[in-house]
């Protein structure tokens, strides 16, 4: 996400604080008719908001459902989506659609499921003002309709608007800058620390090789053409990825640096999610990506601004020994079930949503989701898998006033937050779009560092540093 748009704020925030009653009174569900797939259910709706106009479909049985010709409608019957053939949804599967390019969803408006025939209802649900950001049946498949997190295509976050009290940043509150005066200027977003260098991606395109300058900060590489960083470029050798998230597999950079990007910034109004591979041994000053693993197709939609802005990668041996369950089987995590793939997962973070996505990328070329779950924030602008204590960091800017969270698979073997936290004390509310922490050779009595990438360059500065409990 480039500094120079406005700063998204949530919208009318009193409408997720609507009393009961008059909540009540805003939403009614009709009941369902009688079909042949009666456990097709309308779970979510989005009329407004950084997603288009989404209708989201949920299968509450045990079978799965071929959909291929079911019809979404609004509250006119000239209105029709109709969804493509081939389309099943699995038992317990979530489906978001898109109907944005057929018809709005507007304040007060229906949104209709029929069977193919176009005559036979088979769920309705019907508002009286703008989700915002999300109305979300809870529970899913079954319960009433109220007003929630976006969640498109994975399960609704019933637990309300909140997510846990923030308590204090675990580490300093201190925090310094890292960088000299003016070295990056605006965009430098995702960071990645990998021992002595540290990886970070600006969303003009370009990635950077740093290296310590000596004062406990870091300055750009001066060797193999890394001055000033690299210009990217998708495979093949065309456009300009809007490069905003950064990592490594177990083989570390040696196995290829993968980038996180949410358009080509030569057709910068149309989504393009895509994970890129780059092979960063040349003395180039232009890196071509040897793998894109587009995954625009399998997300909800979302603004073209609005897309991937963190990704960071979990080891298979970690994932399997946590007993992580496979959203694509249903059943554990099982890597010999897929081809080749660097050997872990790698999760991404939507802005747009405040959604993480786990995925394996295969080296064919293939993917395939295995995790969707909320952050519980408006936005995730990084992420970051921490070995040494085994967690997942998810990062929100001052979308979210700098909020942290972190999470760990849980007893039913999906990601669940273990923490809320506040930006540490003494930073200012940046726009921070980049985190990474040192390893664990670097703890020191208890703490090691952390740095802060600043998206805004404020004060002339784009890398800040402090600390964190080991």
């Amino acid at each position: 996400m480039t500094a120079s748009r406005t700063r998204r704020r949530p919208r009318d925030l009193a409408l997720l604080l609507v009393a009961g009653s008059a909540l009540a009174g805003a939403l009614t569900a009709a009941p369902a008719h009688a079909a042949p797939a009666d456990d097709i259910r309308i779970n979510e709706v989005v009329t407004t908001g950084s997603v288009e106009d989404s209708i989201e479909l949920y299968n509450k049985g045990t079978a799965a459902v071929d959909i291929s010709g079911w019809i979404l409608r609004d509250d006119k019957d000239s209105s029709t989506y109709k969804i493509a053939s081939g389309t099943t949804l699995a038992a317990g599967a979530f489906r978001a659609f898109d109907v944005h390019a057929k018809f709005g969803l507007g304040s007060a408006d229906k949104a209709r499921l029929y069977l193919p025939d176009g005559a036979t209802l088979v769920d309705s649900f019907s508002w009286t003002q703008h989700s915002d950001p999300s109305w979300s049946r809870c529970p899913d498949g079954t319960g009433a309709f109220k007003a929630a997190r976006l969640t498109l295509g994975a399960a609704n976050d019933c637990g309300g608007t909140g997510g846990g009290t923030p308590v204090a940043w675990p580490g300093g509150s201190s925090v310094t800058t890292a960088d000299a005066s003016d070295v990056f200027g605006q965009d430098l977003s995702g960071l990645l620390q990998e021992g002595g260098v540290m990886w970070g991606a600006q969303n003009s395109g370009k990635l950077w090789r740093l290296v310590r300058n000596g004062s406990g900060g870091w300055t750009p590489d001066t060797t193999s053409g890394w001055t000033s960083g690299k210009t990217l470029r998708f495979p093949g050798g065309s456009g300009s990825p809007d490069s905003e998230g950064v990592t490594v597999t177990g083989g570390g950079s040696a196995a290829g640096v993968f980038v996180a990007s949410e358009r080509n910034g030569d057709a910068s109004g149309t989504s393009r999610l895509s994970v890129l591979r780059y092979d960063v041994s040349g003395t180039g000053s232009t890196l071509t990506a040897t793998k894109e693993w587009n995954l625009t197709a399998d997300l909800p939609p979302v603004g073209s601004n609005l897309g991937f802005e963190g990704i960071t990668w979990v080891p298979d041996t970690h994932l399997t020994g946590a007993a992580f369950k496979d959203a694509s089987t249903g059943a554990a995590y099982d890597p010999a079930r897929y081809g080749a793939h660097g050997g872990g997962v790698f999760f991404t973070g939507v802005e747009g949503t405040g959604m993480i996505y786990g995925y394996v990328l295969e080296d064919s070329g293939a993917f395939t989701r295995v995790a969707s779950f909320s952050s519980g924030m408006s936005g995730v602008m990084e992420l970051q898998w921490e070995p040494q204590a085994t967690r997942l960091w998810a990062v929100c800017d001052d979308t979210c006033d700098g909020q942290h969270r972190t999470f760990r698979v849980d007893a039913s073997g999906a990601f669940a937050t273990t923490a809320v936290y506040d930006r540490p004390t003494g930073m200012p509310d940046y726009n921070n779009e980049g985190f990474t922490l040192a390893g664990a050779d670097e703890c020191t009595a208890g703490t090691k560092p952390v740095y802060w990438s600043d998206d805004s360059n404020d004060g002339g500065h784009a890398l800040r540093k402090g600390t964190v409990t080991c």
